[in-house]
């Protein structure tokens, strides 16, 4: 499910309008075009929106989704189970020796241990096997040189984890390190969650000036390739 189609399916769920919702946010017209992912709305206005619906920005799925398996029937229950945010049957089915078992290739190594994680991450209180599991993740990669979108994905889940614990020093490096080389990066739709999540990290550390420099220096530039994202942290 897409970032807009999530942010409409919370909204009506909790029963708000259009109106209620960007109210002194931003333009109900604007609110409409996220909805109906006719606009990809910047970091501080997607912060905005999910302080007014409660919701955490760790809970938008990717735009598309990697291959755990070479059988069709895996990646799709992997898919549905992320897009209906059932992240504790998610963890079921990965723990599953018969879904482990389909795993066979180093690319799909890579993208199981980082749903294990996601999973983990959103179902345990205790974040230490997420953690594991992303550290898997990013261990299993085969790229040589530029870091894949995949690994990227790895590097700011654990930042995540890392900023939830406070540890400031080992989250500021994950980050750079997850946007290390960016700027030169093919564009995909998956690292819009990236963004967000780097945006994400910055406005729960208080937007600290030294994460918020790292992130802007790291960004500059960052319109060139990707339009839609208009990098922007401002205050909430």
């Amino acid at each position: 499910m897409k970032l807009g189609s999530t942010l409409k399916k919370i909204r009506k769920q909790q029963h708000l309008s259009q109106k209620e919702v960007s109210e002194g946010i931003c333009a109900q017209s604007m609110l409409s075009a996220v909805e109906n992912d006719q606009y990809v709305p910047n970091a501080a206005l997607l912060i905005k929106l999910c302080k007014r619906l409660s919701i955490s920005l760790d809970r938008f799925s990717l735009a598309d989704n990697f291959d755990i398996s070479s059988a069709a029937k895996f990646n799709q229950i992997v898919e549905t189970l992320c897009n209906q945010h059932e992240y504790l049957k998610l963890k079921t089915f990965l723990l599953d020796p018969s879904t482990a078992n389909q795993v066979e290739t180093a690319a799909q190594t890579q993208a199981y241990y980082y749903y294990l994680g996601v999973a983990q991450f959103q179902a345990d209180q205790n974040l230490d096997a997420a953690q594991a599991n992303f550290r898997l993740s990013i261990s299993s990669a085969e790229e040589k040189g530029r870091l894949s979108t995949l690994t990227r994905l790895g590097l700011i889940s654990l930042a995540v984890i890392k900023a939830k614990y406070r540890q400031q020093v080992s989250t500021d490096k994950l980050v750079k390190q997850s946007l290390d080389g960016i700027k030169t990066a093919t564009y995909e739709e998956n690292l819009n969650i990236l963004f967000y999540l780097s945006a994400f990290i910055a406005y729960e550390f208080q937007k600290n000036t030294l994460l918020l420099a790292a992130l802007t220096k790291q960004l500059t530039l960052l319109p060139n390739i990707i339009p839609t994202i208009c990098w922007q942290i401002v205050t909430a």
